[in-house]
């Protein structure tokens, strides 16, 4: 194809494009003006329509308050007939059915909050009076079946209920009279052989418990704290006395304390530590218990509660403790102090748990009090009983120079106190941070050395001085034994022992020398024995006279010393052993040597009294406290 036909084709096609563009224009043009018609009319119908758009609307409008006024009525209405259910279980009062009657009193709390809020309604203001009115007169119900159940299971404890929920050990099956006695060395040693388990005591029946609570909680709601205060403690106050009055527990003063004989006295203390371990253990725990479940939710209340339902039985508890503690000091007394010291360490923990509340502090106080007091008493008694037994004055002398009460009375309660190491441990350490199994050295120590001074004075009082020896033999050697078979020799030590051994065996010694050095002169010659000189250094005169004073020193020493003691057999023959030994063989050698000459004259029998073999038999007979009331050999 040629050029010139080319440009004439492409000129076609454009004239073409030109013809097409102008006819959609003229379509455009004729769509603008159709869609301005519609516009016209559509506004001219909106304009019409508006007056029935606005009155639609004022209808819709009418019709939405209409609902809403309607379920306002209906609340109202509701509420009325709300209040006048409440009212129906108000009246019938809370003794059918104390539920039903809670409920009633949260719908009044509930009624009265809603015309509260809404008092544009009609006749609120009455309805607000009458809930009100309703309200208060429930809530005065309230009050007297919380009171009326709480009475009505608030009854005294029983003794014999009590001891059932104490350990087999403390039970007082094992101490029928309630006394301190053997069993308090077996209650310490239970302490380790044995758990000790208490039964937790029901004061009130738990299935009460959730209801006295729910009571307690709508008189609080009411804003009533202080009538339901009063209510629980003057209800359960009563009843925790009463049963520690069944207990035994009696109110003592000082003054009583002190005019009581010791043995009464003994009593009650020892019935004191059962009632502090019931009292805190089961009857302080157990209310502690029912107070925190009824005044759940109640801090302000719950520790006040129970501060004041124990603070007269606590209170009537420790003031015999005090009583005791500051009463006039006497030795026997220690055991008691320390019994009493014990039984406040031993409750220590449970105290501080139970009374812990702000409310409480004072009982907590007044019972750490107590415990300092006791301790400190008990350690002023100890050092009383030193002094007491080095100055001890009595004039009680034993005649056959056996063991002095004293001696016997001073180790028993040494002995007795070893019962107590721990707790004196525990003693000493209330005032002193050294250590404790020292001080208790060294007040034993002390102890025992007080007494051996105080039979040192003692031993001076015999005239005769072999008698003396004899009695500080006798004492030493039971204060040795005692020592040795106790655990004191623990304490003391082996080398106290010893020592002390050694000290029996001196008096020993020193009797032997004071009571046979005179009689033993009449069977020697020339300051020999009998066998060391020529019988021609004493004439026949000599011998019989010699003869006469040994019959005559013998058969003294024979009277006396029958009559002197030695309890402990293995010493006493022991002693009779080391006379024999000496006294013996030197009048069989003497009679051996100067016999003939006695022999060989008239009279023998009158001078030569005694067979070796009766003298050994008579020796058999000292130390037996015999009272001799036959004519002399």
């Amino acid at each position: 194809m040629g050029v010139p036909q080319a440009m004439a084709a492409v000129e076609a096609r454009a004239s073409s494009i030109r013809d097409a563009l102008n006819k959609s224009q003229t379509i455009t043009d004729s769509m603008v003006a159709i869609l301005g018609s519609f516009d016209h009319r559509l506004s001219a119908l909106e304009t019409a329509m508006r007056p029935t758009q606005i009155r639609t609307h004022s209808i819709r409008r009418a019709h939405e308050n209409i609902d809403k006024t309607l379920k306002a009525a209906e609340v109202i209405l509701g509420q009325f007939d709300l209040t006048r259910k409440a009212e129906a279980k108000i009246l019938r009062g809370p003794h059918e059915d104390l539920e039903s009657y809670l409920e009633a009193i949260d719908q009044l709390r509930s009624i009265i909050q809603f015309f509260s809020k809404n008092k544009t309604v009609k006749s609120s203001d009455g309805v607000l009076n009458h809930a009100n009115a309703l309200l208060s007169k429930a809530i005065s119900k309230l009050e007297d079946e919380f009171r009326q159940l709480l009475t009505n299971y608030s009854k005294p404890v029983e003794p014999d209920r009590l001891f059932d929920c104490l350990p087999d050990s403390l039970r007082p099956s094992s101490d029928p009279a309630g006394q301190k006695s053997d069993g308090k060395s077996s209650e310490h040693q239970n302490k380790s052989l044995q758990p000790v388990i208490y039964t937790p005591l029901t004061l009130i029946p738990p299935r009460v418990l959730p209801l006295l609570h729910d009571l307690a909680q709508q008189m609080i709601l009411a804003g009533h704290q202080q009538q339901l205060f009063r209510i629980y403690r003057d209800t359960r106050a009563a009843v925790m006395e009463q049963s520690l009055r069944k207990l035994g527990v009696e109110r003592l003063s000082k003054d009583d304390v002190q005019k009581m004989q010791w043995e009464v006295l003994e009593a009650k203390i020892g019935n004191w530590i059962h009632y502090m371990r019931i009292a805190v253990k089961l009857l302080f725990a157990g209310e502690k218990k029912i107070c925190d479940q009824i005044f759940e939710g109640a801090d302000s209340l719950k520790n006040p509660c129970f501060a004041e339902v124990t603070a007269n039985s606590m209170t009537v508890l420790l003031s015999f403790g005090e009583a005791i503690a500051r009463s006039k000091r006497s030795p026997e007394k220690l055991f008691v102090l320390l019994d009493m010291y014990e039984i406040m360490r031993e409750l220590q923990s449970e105290i501080e748990l139970l009374f812990g509340s702000k409310a409480c502090m004072e009982m907590r106080e007044s019972a750490v009090s107590l415990t300092k007091r006791l301790a400190q008493t008990a350690q002023e008694t100890f050092g009383d009983f030193e002094e007491a037994v080095e100055k001890d004055a009595t004039k009680t002398t034993v005649l056959d120079g056996t063991v002095h009460p004293l001696t016997s009375y001073v180790i028993n309660y040494v002995k007795f106190l070893f019962d107590y190491q721990s707790t004196l441990k525990q003693l000493f350490q209330e005032f002193d941070d050294g250590d404790s199994e020292s001080q208790l050295t060294a007040v034993t120590t002390r102890i025992m050395q007080a007494l051996q001074n105080n039979l040192d004075g003692k031993s001076k009082q015999y005239k005769d001085p072999a008698l003396t020896q004899l009695f500080l033999m006798n004492n030493i050697h039971y204060i040795v034994r005692s020592v040795r078979r106790s655990e004191a020799k623990d304490l003391l030590g082996d080398d106290w022992v010893q020592i002390h051994r050694r000290i029996v065996q001196q008096h020993a010694n020193q009797y032997k020398r004071v009571s046979w050095a005179k009689i033993l002169q009449c069977l020697t010659v020339q300051g020999g024995n009998s066998s060391g000189s020529d019988s021609s250094s004493l004439s026949r005169a000599m011998v019989k006279d010699r003869f006469k004073t040994f019959n005559v020193q013998f058969e003294e020493l024979h009277q006396r010393q029958s009559q002197w003691t030695v309890p402990d057999s293995e010493l006493r023959e022991s002693l009779r052993l080391a006379v024999a030994e000496v006294l013996l063989p030197a009048y069989r050698s003497f009679v051996k040597r100067f016999g003939p000459m006695i022999e060989n004259g008239k009279n023998p029998q009158k001078y030569i009294r005694f067979r070796p073999e009766t003298i050994e038999s008579m020796l058999n007979e000292f130390f037996e406290s015999k009272t001799w009331t036959e004519p002399k050999r």
